[in-house]
């Protein structure tokens, strides 16, 4: 039993809802796969049992994006390119109060459960997908979360769906065909078809964090999202959503949900490091929000062309990792190892900006004895060659 769409049938028939459920919280390992599919292929069909380990095993793998993956439906490629919960809440948070939105190449449903949810759910939620199985997951997943009623589905190309009456698009485009992913840019379909869309309806889409900004037109917003200090994707908002005129970049951190938009102002001034560093975001750096954040925080820069940021009191920013400074002097590699030493540093994380250097072979040759962890820096003061030892703030 190979056909994905028999495999749904099976696993949603009285004998196939029996074994998920049997299977809810145990921890299937490599080690302990082949001992439970024996045992229950004494009391279940071979094919069955198959099936039901794979769905299983894609529900553990689903965990980190779902808080109900114990009991949703999944796909390999369908779980790889869904977004997580948080990511898909915070974004449809952006939504509320919308009648009604049209979620393109819905998938297995991840953004689609977020849009019919939450506290001002849309009020209708139109699933297109032209991948029959992935649709009848998404609206399975949908009930899972109970917002079931809200979602409506077409099973088609979604260049070919009729948008009358539809409020907002939501699109996440595949960037992947069949197993083979796409390089960063090229979707199914397109960016420009995609933006096009604009002219008839509200338009949002998802894209992978390292767009080519001139790729998205003037008057559009790019906010990038990270998941802690993990850059996790750039959502693209046509000028129906854009909050303020002018604003085309925004930083957005999560689990908080904090927001950085431009900060006007004079421009930041560069000077030698401070007492204490400032890390940057992902969000931040990738949204070209360095110097906005800087103003904000009254900190300055350490180099014309470099993402860090110092101060000499210890802010503190959901933006930024704040770190103190121990040591910091030109990068000479030939020292490093004494300077480690001498301030009792034993192991060493290694942040590398705008220098370049083996962080792997470097780590190796620096041979540290037992001692407290420290952050060493590599990167550029007025363009010159620098390093600088920290701590956490």
């Amino acid at each position: 039993m190979r056909d994905p769409c028999t495999e749904l049938d099976v696993l949603l028939a009285p004998v196939g809802q029996a074994l998920l459920a049997e299977l809810i919280g145990l921890e299937l390992t490599p080690e302990t796969e082949l001992a439970l599919a024996r045992r229950l292929r004494a009391v279940y069909p071979a094919d069955l049992v198959t099936a039901a380990l794979s769905m299983h095993e894609l529900r553990q793998r689903a965990r980190p994006k779902f808080t109900r993956a114990d009991r949703m439906y999944l796909t390999r490629d369908g779980l790889e390119q869904a977004s997580a919960e948080p990511l898909a809440r915070h974004r449809a948070a952006r939504l509320a109060g919308v009648g009604k939105i049209a979620d393109l190449c819905c998938g297995i449903g991840g953004d689609l459960v977020a849009l019919a949810g939450g506290s001002e759910p849309a009020s209708e939620v139109l699933a297109v997908d032209r991948d029959p199985i992935h649709l009848r997951m998404a609206v399975l997943n949908a009930c899972v979360y109970e917002v079931g009623e809200a979602v409506r589905t077409v099973c088609v190309d979604v260049r070919s769906v009729d948008l009358v009456g539809v409020d907002v698009v939501f699109v996440d485009p595949a960037r992947r065909i069949g197993s083979r992913r796409l390089a960063t840019g090229p979707s199914e379909p397109p960016l420009s078809w995609c933006i096009e869309l604009a002219e008839r309806v509200g338009v949002v889409v998802k894209a992978a964090p390292g767009i080519d900004r001139d790729r998205v037109p003037a008057g559009w917003e790019v906010e990038f999202v990270s998941a802690g200090r993990e850059l996790k994707e750039a959502v693209l908002w046509s000028p129906a959503f854009v909050g303020a005129p002018g604003v085309t970049s925004r930083a957005s951190v999560l689990p908080s949900g904090e927001q950085l938009r431009a900060v006007p102002g004079e421009p930041v001034e560069c000077r030698a490091p401070g007492a204490y560093l400032l890390d940057p975001n992902p969000a931040v750096t990738r949204a070209g929000l360095v110097e906005d954040l800087a103003r904000g925080l009254g900190a300055w820069k350490i180099d014309p062309m470099i993402a860090f940021l110092s101060s000499d009191r210890p802010l503190r920013s959901p933006f930024a990792r704040t770190l103190r400074v121990l040591d910091s002097g030109p990068w000479r590699e030939k020292e490093l190892a004494s300077r480690l030493r001498s301030l009792g540093v034993g192991s060493v994380e290694i942040r590398r900006r705008g220098l370049a250097g083996d962080v792997d072979t470097l780590r190796r040759r620096l041979r540290l004895p037992p001692g407290q962890p420290a952050t060493l820096v590599m990167t550029r003061v007025a363009d010159r060659p620098w390093a600088l030892i920290c701590v956490d703030a």
